[in-house]
């Protein structure tokens, strides 16, 4: 039937490379919030997992009925079924394959369970399910971040995915036209996160890096953007430098990076923004150099930017072509 559920923790990035994931599956998607009913059910699904009990019980019911039947108003949605209709009592060729996925924490054992209640149920995760069972899910797709473990369930993949198409950036740059109407030939974008627990941001940290890059670029079209975690002493500072254009997140909230990833040709971008450096390795043909803002230490942001270094695809131009990864996907998961 061509579609997948897609059980959401809410969180925009998890929801974001799920659908990536169903697309990159060739399969149009319906969401299904999904939250644990308390912290200690969270913590209980490892030890039911590692016991082989996988029951929808430890879960809020807004996501599916009491009796622990797969006959959710998203699910219902999903497969064209009335409300009233259980998909586990669906045949084998109305549903050949029904594919349940999640991103997160939050969602892991979710899906496990759902599709050991569906029959051909076939359940694929986004990023690293450590601590449950990885042998019993039928597709992960594991960061490289997070060293995951050699298994024939696993694929590797250095970046996050970005669910976003020609159409968007089309969509992106016309918008940009709209506001700037200067050359792009020579374009060079700047995307300015924010700190995190991995990372810092000053504004000393800032002009360093801006003098940097406006010393290295002379003559281009110097673009930047801010954030809503930018601080407010950083996006002064920026906005304190001769760009050609300049938006700054605190005072008007339009998106340019769509634009500055497929027209320019050299990307900055702060370290801390895996979201971003993942969309900016994906996407355009920029060279993509990360700010590195990033406290001491082998932490996963670390790892991560350290892999896609050597990978080619941070301080070089190689763009991540995940096709033989998401062939190997379809085939774990029956499609």
């Amino acid at each position: 039937m061509g579609k997948a559920i897609i059980l959401t923790d809410g969180k925009a990035g998890h929801e974001n490379q799920s659908k990536a994931f169903a697309r990159a599956l060739g399969l149009d998607v319906a969401l299904v919030p999904v939250k644990f009913r308390s912290p200690f059910h969270k913590a209980l699904s490892y030890l039911l997992d590692f016991l082989g009990v996988h029951t929808l019980s430890l879960f809020n019911q807004s996501a599916w009925q009491s009796t622990g039947a797969v006959s959710t108003h998203g699910l219902a949605q999903a497969y064209g079924l009335r409300d009233s209709e259980n998909v586990s009592g669906v045949s084998r060729e109305q549903i050949r394959v029904l594919t349940i996925i999640g991103t997160g924490s939050g969602t892991f054992y979710a899906a496990k369970a759902l599709a050991r209640k569906t029959p051909g149920g076939k359940c694929g995760v986004v990023l690293y399910p450590r601590g449950y069972d990885l042998s019993s899910f039928d597709c992960i797709l594991a960061p490289s971040f997070d060293n995951p473990a050699k298994r024939a369930n696993v694929i590797e993949i250095p970046a996050n995915l970005v669910a976003n198409d020609a159409a968007f950036y089309e969509k992106g740059v016309a918008a940009f036209r709209d506001r700037y109407h200067g050359a792009t030939d020579n374009l060079v974008g700047v995307i300015v996160g924010g700190p995190n627990k991995c990372s810092t941001m000053s504004a000393e940290w800032m002009k360093a890096r801006l003098d940097e890059i406006f010393a290295a670029n002379a003559g281009a079209q110097l673009c930047v953007t801010t954030s809503r975690r930018t601080p407010p002493e950083v996006e002064a500072l920026v906005d304190a430098y001769p760009w050609t254009y300049k938006l700054i997140y605190s005072r008007d909230h339009f998106n340019p990076i769509p634009a500055f990833v497929q027209l320019a040709k050299r990307l900055y971008v702060t370290a801390e923004s895996t979201g971003m450096l993942s969309e900016a390795c994906t996407f355009g043909s920029a060279e993509v150099v990360a700010l590195d803002n990033l406290k001491p230490g082998l932490h996963k942001f670390r790892r991560f930017v350290e892999n896609l270094r050597r990978g080619g695809y941070v301080d070089g131009s190689r763009k991540v072509d995940l096709s033989a990864e998401f062939a190997r996907a379809r085939t774990l998961m029956g499609l």
